[in-house]
């Protein structure tokens, strides 16, 4: 299985990372050369145990998979839907691979054959919608990816089932707003992908459901302002992307408590100033901030009233990305100047 946690190595994004297995698998994902492929395009390799189901641009999805098959990947064809039944006599299905087709929907029993299923990659298909119900028997199920979709909303009664659910990534889709209560019962979530999206508000309740948050990615969409009460439930974050938003304005404590954070990301914003207390628990001395922060692509406001902004960061200055990028755009005779100067200067 491959893993889609992993370090973030700057906080311009995170990129999964492929495991072993999936290397070994690619291997003989492409036909030989001069060989033409069946009319599935599918290659099954055995193990003692395992079966594991490759198909390639298939012109259908496979039938007749073997009892034992634990990893299926049908990718990169033009398939619209499943036949009823798809997985069918599959008990020990672990991984299924679907991404870079056409899917319009799913239908609500899809998944009850396979009750061990802990990924599910739905990566680049034309979902607008997801069946109540689909993760009824899915109680294994601890990586989800719907990123690159259509999804406009989102329902709770959607992601019901889902307690062991560790990795979600809704990344890439249409979504203007999240309902109430959307992640309530997976309280085992780890990561939130939530980028390029079209957010312009977040429910404050949106992470009272998982304990143990670690990485929160909402870089690229259209928050306006970041309130106190959004990351209070996750003391324990540790990575958080705000980039690439329209964000003018955060709260005093909106990152109160948060004295695990080790990357943030504010780039690329409307940040012309901050409140004093905002950073009380980041960084030196509570915290190291190991993975750094970027503050670059705001337009600061170089006043008396960046006070607390600047004593931060002289004491957190060699964990700062992009310090020639984090410039003044005012008063006019400050303007141009790098926020570290200023912060020096004074």
């Amino acid at each position: 299985m491959f893993s889609w946690s992993g370090r973030a190595q700057s906080p311009r994004g995170l990129e999964p990372c492929l495991s072993r297995t999936l290397c070994l698998l690619l291997l003989f994902l492409v036909p030989a050369r001069g060989v033409t492929p069946s009319p599935e395009a599918c290659r099954v390799s055995h193990s003692e145990n395992d079966t594991f189901v490759v198909c390639y641009q298939p012109a259908q999805f496979p039938s007749h998979l073997p009892a034992n098959t634990s990893y299926l990947s049908v990718e990169f064809s033009n398939l619209t839907q499943l036949p009823a039944g798809a997985l069918q006599g599959t008990p020990q299905l672990r991984e299924l691979h679907l991404s870079t087709n056409r899917l319009e929907k799913l239908s609500a029993g899809l998944l009850l054959p396979a009750p061990q299923l802990r990924l599910m990659d739905l990566t680049r298909n034309a979902l607008t919608r997801l069946p109540p119900g689909l993760f009824r028997a899915s109680a294994a199920l601890d990586t989800l990816v719907l990123k690159e979709n259509l999804l406009e909303v989102l329902e709770a009664a959607w992601l019901q089932g889902l307690e062991a659910l560790q990795y979600l990534d809704l990344s890439g889709n249409l979504l203007r707003a999240l309902p109430p209560g959307l992640l309530v019962n997976v309280t085992a979530l780890r990561t939130l992908d939530l980028r390029e999206n079209q957010l312009e508000t977040l429910p404050p309740d949106l992470l009272s459901g998982p304990v143990c948050l670690e990485r929160l990615h909402l870089e690229g969409n259209r928050l306006r302002a970041l309130g106190d009460r959004l990351l209070a439930p996750q003391p324990g974050l540790r990575v958080l992307f705000l980039g690439d938003n329209g964000l003018a304005a955060v709260a005093a404590g909106a990152f109160r408590g948060l004295r695990q954070l080790d990357m943030l990301d504010l780039s690329n914003n409307s940040l012309s100033s901050v409140p004093e207390g905002l950073w009380a628990s980041l960084g030196k001395p509570t915290w190291d901030m190991r993975d750094g922060f970027d503050l670059s692509g705001n337009p600061w406001l170089c006043d008396e009233n960046l006070g607390d902004l600047y004593r931060w960061l002289l004491t957190n200055e060699d964990k700062m990305f992009f310090p020639n990028d984090t410039r003044c755009a005012g008063p006019e005779a400050a303007r141009g100047r790098t926020l570290l100067a200023a912060a020096r200067a004074r």
